[in-house]
């Protein structure tokens, strides 16, 4: 049987440029594709990707007369590691890219999965920073946030602040653990179980980093859903109905061990006035992934052309 060479997989393209910006004092890296004189669009990944999960889609983006930008998560890829992780961490660390391609300027975003619940949060406070938003896969639904007096919200945020704490602690002096190419790839089709295991060991070309012992994820190994302080992704969905800026999300058939499991009646009751979703049939929380050209082919007609 011949094996796919790792470093390549049809349709994929390594960004066009690369590199970092400060983020407060942490470096932030930054992947571009398409001309940098188009208008920008910027696309998010989601938790324990990297900017380059996008290599098969982007390029798609671009090639409709964008200029991509998407950035590694701190702690994820090319990206430093930082001594604490929260989503207010995060948002800071976007609206800096967002400062440093776009300055004041209204963009269209696209957000998957935990960039897609970010961008939410940021578009209801900074709404004069999107032109269009489009949120892949990333609107959860369930626990709804339950209404509690000010002492049981002191509670919950030691009792989050200390397992934060402890969990940072036992993981401080942690590496990732090392493997052959395949045995990284086996790891990760756990969380992507739709996706192939070529597409996999090409993840692994681009998103780990080779030892002398083997491959390393470029993850921190400190990461951890949630972060610093209390957050519920489900938060998010409560802000939907404030945002101002034209707004299009994606849902998908599968459950996959990283997706919400959301489903179009969940969301619709939540939409802004100039809102809608859409199931992709077929598919599972990767559909970018799974259907590029169909997804990017809805997106690009979404956004419009190019101003």
């Amino acid at each position: 049987m011949t094996v796919a060479d790792p470093s390549t997989f049809p349709g994929a393209v390594a960004p066009t440029r690369q590199y970092r910006i400060d983020s407060d004092g942490l470096g932030i890296a930054v992947h571009e594709w398409g001309d940098e004189q188009h208008p920008v669009l910027m696309l998010g990944h989601g938790g324990l990707d990297f900017a380059q999960t996008f290599n098969g889609f982007a390029p798609l983006l671009a090639a409709g007369g964008w200029r991509v930008v998407s950035w590694d998560q701190r702690g994820h890829g090319d990206s430093e590691h930082a001594f604490l992780y929260s989503i207010d961490a995060d948002l800071r660390d976007i609206v800096n890219v967002f400062e440093h391609v776009a300055g004041r300027n209204a963009v269209p975003v696209i957000g998957h999965s935990k960039s897609g619940v970010m961008m939410i949060n940021l578009a209801e406070s900074n709404a004069f920073r999107f032109s269009k938003l489009v949120n892949i896969d990333g609107m959860p639904w369930a626990r709804p946030a339950p209404d509690v007096n000010e002492h049981e919200r002191s509670d919950a945020l030691a009792a989050d602040v200390k397992l934060w704490l402890d969990h940072r602690r036992r993981t401080a002096v942690r590496e990732r653990r090392p493997g052959t190419i395949d045995e990284l790839a086996a790891r990760r089709n756990v969380m992507n179980p739709r996706l192939s295991r070529d597409w996999m060991r090409y993840l692994v070309s681009v998103g780990a980093s080779e030892h002398p012992d083997g491959w390393r994820w470029k993850l921190d190994p400190s990461l951890k859903f949630g972060g610093f302080g209390p957050w519920r992704p489900e938060w998010a969905r409560q802000k939907l109905a404030g945002l101002s800026v034209p707004f299009l999300g994606l849902l998908v058939e599968h459950a996959d061990p990283l997706g919400w499991g959301t489903q179009p009646e969940h969301i619709e009751p939540w939409l802004p006035r100039d809102g809608h979703v859409v199931r992709i049939e077929g598919t599972g929380h990767f559909p970018h992934i799974e259907r590029p050209e169909f997804v990017a082919a809805m997106l690009l007609d979404f956004l419009g052309a190019p101003a």
